[in-house]
């Protein structure tokens, strides 16, 4: 048996999810993204429960939430750090910004610095193609317009515990640096 539990909030979204689809099952998508709100990451034990509290099997529910780049099936740094390099941002130098991430993180795409603060990905498309090269920090937070030196500047921030305004509206008007 499974670990995992949820949480008593988390007990009461899943009861009214419940009541908003016509099945079981359908109730999946929104509760793997609350379930990853709180444990972090699908662990193996809240993927056991999650399958367990919708009869769906644990093969059923990996499944799902492999196929999505949303949820997360490994534990990730307090930062994830999402390069997209689709071909506008690639054309504006995602690849200089992977790069240079890699470099200053001391890690390969994929992987979590040694001290659970950053991890890197390239991902595929951002929806920023406008504003790029674009950076997504953790789930929504992005950074447009994006050169090597302002990437620095950002991880900078970031390891001494300063966060910006995730609105790129806001930060500019802050002089912030993206």
């Amino acid at each position: 048996m499974s670990s995992y539990k949820f949480s008593v909030e988390l007990e009461k979204k899943f009861q009214w999810l419940l009541t908003r689809y016509p099945k079981k099952d359908a109730v999946l998508l929104p509760l793997l993204h609350r379930v990853q709100a709180e444990a972090g990451y699908l662990r193996p034990d809240a993927i056991e429960y999650v399958a367990s509290r919708l009869s769906l099997s644990p093969a059923r529910v990996r499944e799902v939430a492999s196929f999505y780049s949303m949820f997360r099936l490994n534990q990730k740094g307090q930062y994830v750090l999402q390069v997209c390099h689709n071909i506008s941002c690639y054309l504006r130098g995602s690849d200089e910004l992977i790069a240079k991430l890699k470099n200053i993180l001391g890690i390969s795409e994929g992987e979590t610095t040694p001290d659970g603060k950053f991890s890197l990905e390239r991902v595929e498309c951002l929806a920023s193609c406008d504003t790029g090269p674009v950076m997504q920090v953790n789930e929504g937070d992005y950074f447009e317009n994006l050169d090597t030196q302002k990437v620095e500047q950002i991880v900078a921030a970031l390891r001494e515990g300063r966060w910006t305004s995730p609105v790129y509206d806001e930060r500019i008007k802050e002089g912030s640096i993206a």
